[in-house]
């Protein structure tokens, strides 16, 4: 096939070019698409015609035969079916806690033996199908009662016909590609609530009873409901939150009164912004433009002890990066009053 492969483009290269030939009849169909007209040519009596003319009707035919073996991958990447269990999400805010939850959602279809026969009675299931359902906190959550760390969690449920389990696990790949579930992997467990709910036929997972400090995961299949409250401590996340906001507000502070003293010359108000940045907080590098602005307006007596005191509160910093200047100035302004 080679010989005629070789025979055929030989003869197409005149009227194409060699590039075009050789992208028209790489394909396997269109090999041997190419290999028939050879055949077709060499049947023919021979003759020394390499016109367009005369070869446009194989050049018909492997054009033709290219568009479809173009086309055929472009329809095959177009067609979409519906998922046996398709992905959902979930997210809900929660004070100032950010819950999430992704998990693919089978259906009864018609099956009447979902709990203890599709969802097997005393084997952990993956809380819906596909790969383990995961749960995401963006702060410390209490899941049932039990502290558990920011993060992404696998939800495994451990079915029982008195009382159910609610698990979360660290392995973010479990039933994929088959693994199993591991006890060693829990993070924690609790107990779960069930109740006879209407029938569902798709599962799905809800945050129901949303307030600032909690909610409660609601996963309804079938005729039932399996419930876990998630509780979150807002007012500590808040407190924080406010405490991290007021507490760097001392910054600009000390910044604008460094600006006002070094380029305005504004002594009487870079006074005002610098203490209340040190009543914010005190800390070296304030302590030390305090100290640079009494240096400045002659009070040298009060600005050596502030420049004592920045120094000493930034021997705690792996930032003291004022450290040059303040050492110098306790040299200088010694004695001076």
């Amino acid at each position: 096939m080679q010989h005629q492969d070789a025979w055929i483009c030989s003869i197409l290269v005149n009227p194409l070019g060699k590039r075009a030939c050789a992208r028209l009849w790489s394909p396997m169909p269109l090999r041997l698409t190419a290999w028939a007209v050879c055949a077709t040519l060499r049947a023919q009596p021979q003759t020394k015609d390499v016109s367009v003319k005369r070869f446009a009707p194989y050049l018909a035919a492997l054009i033709t035969t290219g568009a479809v073996c173009m086309a055929l991958p472009i329809y095959a990447q177009q067609l979409e079916l519906p998922a046996p269990s398709p992905a959902a999400k979930v997210a809900q805010r929660v004070g100032l806690t950010d819950v999430g939850v992704e998990y693919s959602s089978p259906g009864v279809k018609g099956r009447t033996d979902i709990w203890g026969g599709v969802v097997p009675w005393d084997k952990p299931w993956r809380a819906g199908a596909n790969a383990a359902t995961k749960l995401t906190f963006s702060r410390d959550v209490t899941f049932g009662g039990i502290p558990v760390k920011a993060g992404t969690y696998s939800l495994v449920l451990l079915p029982n016909q008195k009382a159910w389990t609610a698990i979360l696990s660290k392995d973010l790949g479990l039933w994929i590609g088959g693994k199993s579930y591991d006890i060693k992997d829990d993070v924690a467990r609790a107990p779960a609530k069930t109740e006879a709910s209407p029938f569902r036929e798709r599962l799905a997972i809800v945050l129901s009873d949303t307030t600032d400090n909690g909610t409660r995961l609601d996963l309804q299949w079938e005729k039932l409901t399996i419930s876990v409250p998630i509780a979150v401590d807002t007012d500590a996340h808040v407190q924080a939150s406010m405490d991290a906001a007021l507490g760097n507000t001392w910054r600009p502070h000390a910044n604008a009164a460094r600006y006002l003293a070094d380029v305005k010359k504004d002594y009487p108000k870079a006074l005002k912004l610098i203490d209340t940045s040190l009543a914010i907080e005190t800390a070296w590098y304030n302590t030390w433009i305090k100290a640079d602005i009494l240096a400045k307006t002659g009070n040298f007596a009060d600005a050596h002890k502030l420049a004592q005191k920045a120094w000493d509160l930034g021997q705690k910093d792996p930032n003291f990066f004022y450290k040059d200047q303040v050492a110098k100035a306790l040299v200088d302004w010694k004695g001076k009053k």
